[in-house]
């Protein structure tokens, strides 16, 4: 895929398996990004900044807000969550596709600031198996599984602004078929261009003839 990167949104309910195919996408492929969010937030042990995050203050942050530099953010809690706008546009620039995974409400956000973005939304088979996936985690009470579930009710209704529906029942084809929906896009972002850059052509050699 030479020139210009693509963004892509990538969103999904909790237990859907979303960062395991983000994880595979990246190891398989080398034109892709992921994209990393800005918060202010304390690092956690562990936790890199510019990798899991960009950390900076809320001073800082609110400066991104007031210039126009966060594609979307929100604020949970008393810490903002963003993403960086330049971050994005680099990477796309060096050819890289970016990939935001992000929940709906900043999907949407994103959506309205830059409309070619192309959004996925991942999902298990059946609601059954999502439930069977968060149990099997171990890492979660049976308050905070509920509260996911739903979260997941709440934001079913937001699929069909979603360009594609990716069904996460397998990991290796859930991989491929994301690689193969984004190569696809590739391909109609060209045509696209290709068609306007005819129409434009035409249209001056007709204006160019009729003079």
């Amino acid at each position: 895929m030479a020139g210009k990167g693509l963004l892509f949104i990538v969103s999904g309910f909790s237990g859907a398996g979303k960062g395991t195919i983000m994880k595979e996408l990246l190891r398989r492929y080398d034109n892709y990004a992921l994209s990393v969010s800005a918060t202010t937030r304390k690092p956690r042990p562990g936790e890199e900044h510019g990798k899991e995050y960009f950390f900076i203050s809320r001073e800082e942050f609110e400066e991104m807000i007031r210039n126009d530099e966060l594609i979307e953010y929100a604020r949970y809690g008393e810490n903002y969550y963003g993403t960086p706008k330049k971050y994005v546009e680099e990477m796309m620039a060096a050819g890289k596709d970016v990939i935001l995974e992000i929940e709906v409400q900043g999907a949407q956000k994103v959506k309205e600031k830059m409309p070619e973005t192309e959004r996925i939304f991942v999902t298990p088979p059946c609601a059954e198996e999502l439930r069977r996936r968060l149990l099997g985690r171990g890492s979660e009470s049976e308050e905070e599984i509920e509260r996911r579930l739903h979260r997941a009710v709440d934001e079913a209704p937001y699929m069909p602004q979603y360009d594609y529906i990716l069904v996460n029942d397998d990991l290796d084809r859930a991989v491929e078929e994301l690689h193969a929906l984004i190569c696809a896009a590739h391909k109609k972002s060209v045509h696209k261009q290709d068609m306007i850059d005819e129409i434009n052509k035409q249209l001056s050699d007709m204006m160019r003839g009729g003079n």
